[in-house]
């Protein structure tokens, strides 16, 4: 009742059949301030991120737009029932923004529609690894991933919403917080993340109570991590594969799956610098940079992407497989190699690298590097930091790289 009676003040406070961009970080009040939007055909828009450019960038781009944050939601005031505006299956509930890692962020619609459908699929997928022991439980989730991001959205806003599964509504970052928002919830529970944060709690010393599902996004889980994940956890690790502009559309258990499973009506058209994406919950075909090989049965892997190429004297390498080498080096805790900038044609492609490998230097990173690729694709230069730069869920944003790699020509080298 407390949850309508919010929803109901906020949707009072809303224009019906504008915009809204939900800045709100707990999941209590975005769910609150989406449901609102949505009860008053209000469209809600997701930024590619919270820093205040991204936000001024999308208030220019929508005049009389209105920011939702925790003040806007504390402040409303009360009100006896929501003003619903009826909606369409077409009906545009979000317009999602790429992260910026690989260019200049754009929009990607979603009806209201698709999302019903693709939600019923995600559900689906988790219910069918619970198995018959909790068929009729309802999964709690405890996620680390935030609300504004596709990802969050789908799994920790619109199956709590449409789909009976609980939330914990905390924002758990550290291992320990992790660990007393799993225990603050009965099983079974689902514990969604990224790689990246799903490393650092199995490294860590932390007890975490039984988990059924670990739900995995954003980037590409290796096997050896998926593997520790389960025995971490004592559950099964699902790697969901999706995007900003298609939603989740495919899953596969990484421990033991080297292909992934399409959802079904989703098609894949690979082509030579990506693959077209087709099903019928979609409003329109999408294009994936992502470069695929599709088997007879539908099921697909990854092997690249169409940026993610490049050629130095006719050879030619991945910039995703580069950063996996250089991250499985003794020593190394996190890295990244990029192309700082995209060559001329008839020029040499060049590549650096930013690591994390406190004790190890630039010299010795290179020879280690020279052991497991050839010398040609060996970054150069190879900067030693503290930390990357990666956003909540993981992702390193292009700008922030090439900032980091500026901060580092500006000082003094060091080998070793």
């Amino acid at each position: 009742m407390e949850f309508r009676a919010r929803t109901a003040s906020l949707a009072a406070a809303i224009p019906a059949g504008g915009h809204v961009i939900n800045l709100c970080p707990g999941r209590y009040r975005f769910a609150a301030a989406f449901c609102a939007a949505l009860a008053r055909t209000a469209t809600t828009l997701l930024p590619s991120s919270h820093s205040a450019g991204a936000v001024a960038e999308l208030l220019a781009a929508n005049p009389g737009c209105t920011v939702i944050d925790d003040a806007y939601v504390d402040g409303a005031g009360p009100a006896d029932r929501i003003e619903a505006e009826p909606h369409t299956p077409d009906f545009t509930a979000a317009i999602g923004h790429t992260s910026g890692s690989t260019g200049v962020p754009s929009a990607h619609p979603k009806h209201w529609s698709g999302l019903l459908a693709s939600t019923a699929l995600n559900a689906a997928a988790i219910r069918e690894a619970l198995g018959r022991s909790f068929a009729e439980a309802r999964p709690w989730i405890v996620a680390t991933v935030p609300p504004q991001h596709m990802y969050g959205l789908e799994m920790s806003i619109l199956l709590p919403l449409l789909a009976g599964f609980g939330i914990h509504c905390g924002k758990p970052l550290m291992p320990a917080d992790v660990g007393t928002a799993l225990s603050e919830v009965p099983p079974p529970r689902v514990l969604v993340s990224t790689p990246v944060h799903l490393r650092a709690l199995v490294d860590s010393g932390v007890s975490f109570p039984e988990v059924s599902i670990v739900v995995s996004a954003t980037a590409p889980l290796p096997r050896e991590l998926a593997n520790r994940i389960e025995t971490r956890f004592g559950a099964v690790l699902i790697e969901f594969f999706g995007s900003t502009e298609t939603c989740v559309i495919a899953t596969r258990k990484t421990a033991r799956e080297d292909w992934w499973q399409p959802y079904s009506g989703v098609r894949l058209q690979p082509g030579r610098g990506g693959t077209n994406v087709s099903a019928p919950w979609f409003a329109g075909d999408q294009y994936l940079h992502d470069i695929v090989e599709v088997r007879d049965d539908g099921s697909f892997a990854i092997i690249g992407r169409g940026s993610d190429v490049i050629e130095v004297a006719g050879k030619r390498a991945s910039l995703a497989d580069l950063t996996r080498r250089l991250q499985a080096l003794d020593g190394v805790e996190d890295a990244v190699v990029f192309q700082p900038s995209i060559p001329e044609a008839g020029s040499a492609a060049r590549c650096a690298a930013l690591v994390v490998a406190p004790g190890l230097g630039p010299r010795e990173l290179a020879r280690r590097m020279r052991s497991v690729v050839d010398a040609v694709f060996v970054p150069r230069p190879i900067v030693i930091v503290p930390k990357l730069p990666r956003n909540e869920v993981g992702k390193l944003p292009r700008e922030r790289l090439l900032e980091l790699l500026a901060t580092a020509a500006s000082q003094p080298r060091r080998g070793r």
